[in-house]
Parts: structure tokens; sequence; C-alpha cells
């Protein structure tokens, strides 16, 4: 993770950040790189770094004349004279081993060409990712030299070791490099400065009679989940080239590419990483997403992996909502991932049978099986007051907890707690009802009484919307009556809609005024006391607006899917298609262009309720991709 003009903003930004193969502790190994090409007029520079207190050096990125992201990051620097270098990174998934691989070439005629040295010294710290690095006398300098092109260093004990493959010379030359300052830690409200420890320099002829492209693969020992060469590091990386852009071309668009980046395995686990850089997997996030990074893209296999990964995974009828970095126990504090789980295995069924595909008995049993288990501890009542209520609709919470995917907590209070019964939780339970009903009547019986209790007791006549909550704090008629974009799910991005006629058009109305952005919907209309525009400066601020006011792309899905519905309802297939043309040009412009603002060809956890609608939280969310591919597909 990095920036496109080369300077580090965020303790994230390295070259290589390994998960360890025994607790799944992510480090951050090689941060940067410093590079320097020695010309006939000099030493020219191709990085840059900010250092305290706002000090770029050295030049590089001046030197920068192309950026390209696909099929991997590709930048041109002009050095002059008509020579460019260009340099290339990219990740050989094809192996499943840890690697990052950066080549560089130059490009001219002439004698500008020839006798040019590439220098590299590689920036170390061996840190969890999360931390940061200071400059410390334990740090070990002295590599191990492997064998021919390759270079072992152990920088602490209890860190993967740092293997490095390249057709260089080395000179060992230990050095730090001190207070490297990043600009987004700083204005996240957290610690901004760094020291990293480089050991020696690497040393590359380019071009001329003698010189190639130079080449460097990043990685850690097989033991560790990495990549050892058998001699010829040149030979390998081209081949893992080959195989790698053969692999990227295979996808459909540009966005389908970017979906792959969140399937991974853990462990003994297929799953996929809710966001990046900081996120795991969450079992919420990981059924919503499922529908467009797996179905709508065509990827049973994977699909069918995920979701049975995860019945193993449950407990007292609820999926975790968590997976911590470190492998520890799961977290079961969440009311919608249980019911997330059941309408994506459905999905999942669904979409296997519409391709014809065959799926083993047992397999879809697993995952019925699963399901059933979940309705019957949700009816029967299970963790953190999860029960139904008289009125067959679904109560949750409990003091202390948040359940719902508002879940922030500062000082451990949380700040959108949602206890009683939230209005897309209802949404949830009664899609997931129906759901059930196909191998258990009884779920049909609950489904609809379940279905008229909501539409009695939801319904807000005085603003033409929905309640966000009724039963707070399980108060019995007590109703939270906040503008929030949680009503949209009884419209639209489930197969079953809990409204229709016009309390569905008056409801995507609401919204449409009052929380859509061209960045998603807003958590909270602007009218209301609690309203934050921006979701920035240090953690319990961040924390406090999270779901108060900042605008979530992954809403764009249920909200676009509901504003076709309610328009093309009772209407013939010409309407409908009219509908939804209108609705890609009105709404899906915003994110089309947010995939060249923040996350390159990716979408961002959420941006400020305001404009200019600025790019927060995580640079690349599954979820916000998930949905903006669904919508594309449908």
């Amino acid at each position: 993770m990095g920036s496109a003009d080369g300077i580090r903003t965020r303790r994230y930004h390295a070259y290589l950040i390994v998960a360890a193969p025994r607790d799944e502790r992510r480090f951050a190994l090689v941060n940067d790189i410093e590079l320097w090409v020695d010309t006939p007029e000099g030493a020219v520079a191709l990085s840059s770094h900010r250092y305290m207190p706002n000090v770029v050096h050295p030049d590089g990125a001046s030197r920068l004349v192309g950026f390209e992201a696909e099929p991997w990051p590709t930048w041109r620097f002009d050095l002059g004279n008509g020579l460019t270098i260009v340099q290339q990174l990219f990740a050989p998934r094809t192996t499943a081993r840890a690697a990052m691989v950066l080549t560089w070439r130059a490009i001219g005629s002439g004698e500008a060409a020839t006798d040019l040295k590439l220098r590299a010294r590689p920036l170390l710290s061996g840190r969890d990712f999360h931390a940061l690095h200071r400059q410390n006398p334990d740090f070990r300098f002295q590599p191990e030299h492997v064998e021919k092109e390759s270079w072992l260093w152990r920088p602490y004990t209890g860190v993967p070791p740092i293997l490095l493959h390249a057709n260089a010379k080395y000179q060992h030359e230990p050095l730090w490099f001190r207070n490297f300052s990043y600009v987004e830690e700083r204005a996240r409200g957290l610690d901004d400065v760094e020291d990293l420890a480089s050991p020696g320099e690497l040393t590359w002829t380019l071009g001329g009679s003698e010189g190639g492209d130079a080449v460097l693969m990043l990685t850690v020992p097989e033991e560790w989940g990495g990549y050892e060469t058998a001699g010829n590091v040149v030979a390998e990386c081209q081949a893992l080239r080959n195989s790698e852009r053969a692999r990227i071309g295979a996808f459909r668009t540009r966005l389908h590419h970017s979906a792959d980046e969140y399937l991974v395995r853990r462990g003994e686990r297929d799953t996929i990483i809710a966001g990046y850089p900081w996120f795991t997997d969450w079992g919420r996030d990981t059924f919503i997403a499922v529908r467009g990074l797996c179905l709508e893209a065509g990827r049973l296999e994977e699909a069918e992996r995920i979701l049975l990964s995860w019945c193993a995974t449950l407990s007292e009828g609820m999926m975790p909502n968590t997976f911590p970095t470190e492998g520890n126990e799961p977290r079961y504090n969440s009311v919608d991932a249980s019911l997330w789980f059941v309408i994506a295995a459905q999905a999942f069924l669904d979409a296997t049978a519409r391709k014809g595909r065959w799926l083993d008995p047992t397999l879809a049993r697993r995952l019925t099986d699963a399901s059933q288990e979940i309705l019957e501890s949700y009816a029967r009542g299970t963790r953190y007051g999860i029960r139904v209520d008289t009125d067959a609709l679904l109560a949750a919470g409990e003091p202390g907890i948040a359940l719902t995917w508002m879940d922030a907590i500062v000082d451990g209070q949380p700040i959108t707690p949602r206890i009683g019964k939230p209005v897309e939780i209802q949404a949830l339970w009664v899609n997931a009802l129906v759901i059930g009903s196909r191998w258990n009547e009884r779920w049909g019986d609950l489904a609809d009484e379940a279905s008229e209790s909501f539409g009695e007791r939801f319904w807000n006549a005085r603003r033409g919307c929905l309640y966000d909550v009724v039963d707070v704090d399980h108060e019995s008629g007590r109703q939270d009556d906040r503008i929030r974009p949680n009503q949209i799910m009884a419209v639209g991005g489930l197969r079953i809609a809990l409204l229709a006629g016009d309390q569905a058009r008056q409801v995507v109305d609401v919204v449409e005024r009052e929380l859509w952005t061209p960045m998603g919907l807003r958590t909270l209309a602007r009218g209301e006391p609690e309203y934050a525009t921006a979701c920035a400066g240090p953690p319990a601020s961040r924390d406090r607006a999270y779901h108060n006011g900042p605008a979530w792309p992954w809403l764009m899905g249920p909200f676009v899917d509901a504003w076709v519905r309610a328009r093309a309802a009772g209407a013939g297939p010409f309407a409908a298609k009219a509908a939804r043309a209108d609705a890609r040009r009105r709404f899906l412009g915003g994110l089309a262009r947010h995939l060249d603002a923040a996350g390159i060809g990716h979408v961002s956890e959420l941006a400020d309720g305001d404009e200019p609608w600025t790019p927060r939280g995580c640079p690349f969310q599954a979820w916000s991709v998930s949905e903006l591919l669904r919508l594309l597909a449908e």
C-alpha cells in the first residue's frame, strides 16, 4: 500500500506487509526504498519521503511523469536527455505465497541510456503493522547471505525474517533514516513519526551491453509463507509476471479485478477481508459482500468455500462478528451477521441452481442446517437479549453492547446502541423467515405475523417514513424517529420488501431528499442534533461521528434497488428498464469517479456527508466494492 507519488503518508504504507502463518499477526517488514540513478551528469533521485517537520527529500516525485494502476502499478520518471525510467510493482498471487516484485527499466537512445547505475536502499522495520518503529540498538543489520542473489535479515526475534532476491550487488553499510512524517496519521490524531533501518545498498547496471532490467523480489522464507527462488531471480520473476498478467487479464472489468483482492484464506478458513489496511474478516461484511464479490461475479466455487468455512464457526445460533488479527477466539457480538448468513446462503443456492451447477446435497444440507439453527436459536432466544417478542418481531440488545452495523463504542459506551427492535433487523428477520419457510412452514407463519406487526408498528406518519428503532431500550411504545438509512432495507437490498405502494415510495423519497449523496447514504439526516459532517480527527471524535452523518457507499446498493422498485412497481418491462437506466445516470456517477480518487480501483469505507464528500476510513472496503458490482450487474 502506498501513494501514487511515492511519498508515504500512513503507517500502513509499505512494500511488504505479511500475515504470519502461525498466529496471523500482520507485520510491516519493508516500508520503503530509497532510489537513485547515477548518470554521466550526476545522481538523480527516483524516490521521495516526507520528514519532520515537513520536508520532502529527495526530489524523485518531481520527475514522475506518469502513473498507471492496471494491470499493476507502473511509474514513469523523466530523467532528461530523452531518458525515462519505468518502475513496476506486482504481487504474484498465482503462487499463493507472500512476495512483491519490483522491476526497473531504462528507456532511451544513445549515450543517455548507457552507463547507468541504479542504487536502492531498502528501509526496514519489522514491526506490528499498527505500530511505529524507532531507532534502537536491538535491530539486527547483518544479513545472512543465503545464496547467489539472495539475502536474509532477521531484524527481531519473533518477527518474520526478510528475504530479498535481486540480480544486484550488495554493499553492507548500516544506516538509520530518522523522523519520517506521516501526515494522514497526524490528521487522525495518532503518532506520526517513524525511524527506519537500512542495512546496505543494492546496485544494478541499467541499459547498455552489460545491463538489463533491475529485478528485486521482497519476500519471507517459505516456512513463513514466502517465496524462495531456484537461483535465477530474473527468469523466475518474468514467469511470475507472465502468469500474473494472464490472471489479471481474465477479469471482466477493472472492478472485478479489485474484488479479487478481498477473497483470501486465513488459516483453514476461506473468507473475505472486510477492508484494507486495518480490518480482518467480519461476519456481517463477509455475508453482505459475498453477493457482489462472488455471486454476481460468477465465482460460485469461492462462495461455496467461504460459506461452508463459516458454518463451522456457528455458536448458539450466532455467526461471529469478528475474528481478531491475532487469530484469537471469535467475537459473537452481532445480531445481524447470522441473518445475513441465511440470506447469503440461499442466494448462493439460488445462483447455483440458475447456473445449472451440480452441488453435493450434503453441502447444501450443511448450509440449510446452519440457517435452521440460526432461526431456531433466535426464536427461542440467544446471547445479548436476542429473542422473538410477542409481536413476532426480533428484539435485541443489552447496555454497553452495539449489536447492529452501527457499532462504534467510545469509552465503553456505544454511540448508537439501538437497543430494542431496529428497523433493518426486522427486514433481515422476515427475509430469513421466508427463506426458512422453504423447509419448515412454521417460519412462514412467523414471517406473516412479523410482517403484519412491522406495518403496524414502524410507520412514522408524522415524517412519512419509518422509525429507526421501536421499543427503544425494550420500553414498549418508545420510538426513535431520527431519519437514518437503515429503513431503506425494508424496501430494497433484500428479496422481500416489507413495504409497497405509497409507503415504499415515501420512504425512498425521504431517504433521497435527506440522506443521499454521490458517495452513498448519510447515516443521519443533516437536521438532526447529533449530525456530524465528517469522520475526522482523533479516534474518539471519529467514532462519535462514524454513524452520525458520514455517507457510506455500501448503502447505495439497497437505496438504488429501492428507488427502482418504487418506480417500477406495477409498471411494464419498458418502464422498469427505463427506471434502471435513470438510476444508473442519477446515482452511480459519483462512485464511478471515486474509483480514481482514493484507493485506486476500489471504493472507500465512508465519506463526509457534505461536499466535497471527502473519502474517509479504509480506502479499500469489501462491501463498498461488492454493492457497486451488484448494482452494475443488475
